[in-house]
């Protein structure tokens, strides 16, 4: 697998990375083989991983020794020649329960601005901080911890995200059909659409993207949405 978050040259990241919460579009390559992608929430950041989500935003290394995610590495082993899907998932599971430890700090806020920040009706900073119970400051500070980005940042990448998914289930839409209420027009989308994926709403739909098509589409049947930063906290067991 060689990969890039943003722009710049795909790198070469077997056998184990780590990608941290990301602003940018990810582009990859890959070979032919079976690859296993686990993705952490705001409260799953907060109790597996030692350091703040910003100090590793639009970052991904290879898994070593050392590093704030050398605690995954073991999880390469899980994955052997000739090991059906059932026993790899299972030796995965295990680990990642045991890894639980403790409750993080803040875990109920966390939860908390998880939830609103999903609430198209939340527009502002003050509603989202007001909707989730603390002041501005401390929104910036518990977001910047949590999520990787401002509080400003997420409801902009949330807006934009809600978007792209309504064309991810249906690319015979144009864009204009898939604008979130949020959006003034069409012009507001491109400015977004450029700061998030480098690259044109048009040069992406004329673009093929088989992998992206066929995960959106499979995990909208198994967990209800076409992206991980749509779903809710509530909805995971």
């Amino acid at each position: 697998m060689a990969a890039c978050t943003g722009p710049g040259p795909l790198q070469v990241c077997n056998p184990i990375c780590a990608i941290g919460p990301t602003s940018h579009a990810t582009r990859f390559s890959l070979a032919p083989g079976r690859y296993w992608t686990i993705s952490l929430l705001p409260l799953g950041w907060a109790r597996f991983v030692g350091i703040r989500a910003c100090e590793f935003a639009d970052l991904w290394e290879i898994l070593g020794r050392d590093g704030p995610l050398s605690n995954f590495k073991p999880l390469l082993s899980c994955e052997r020649p000739g090991r059906d899907f059932s026993d790899v998932t299972g030796r995965i599971d295990a680990h990642l329960i045991g890894m639980l430890g403790q409750p993080a700090a803040r875990e109920e806020t966390i939860f908390k601005a998880h939830s609103v920040l999903l609430d198209p009706a939340v527009t502002t900073v003050k509603d989202f901080a007001e909707q989730v119970g603390i002041g501005v400051r401390a929104l910036e500070r518990l977001s910047l911890s949590a999520f990787g980005f401002s509080p400003n940042l997420l409801l902009r990448r949330q807006r934009f995200l809600r978007s792209l998914a309504q064309f991810m289930l249906d690319p015979s839409l144009s864009w204009i059909d898939t604008l979130d209420s949020q959006y003034v027009d069409q012009p507001h989308f491109i400015r977004d659409f450029r700061r998030f994926m480098d690259t044109t709403p048009s040069a992406f739909a004329a673009a093929p993207h088989p992998v992206l098509w066929a995960a959106a589409k499979a995990r909208t049947e198994t967990a209800g949405k076409p992206m991980q930063v749509l779903q809710s906290p509530s909805e995971v067991g």
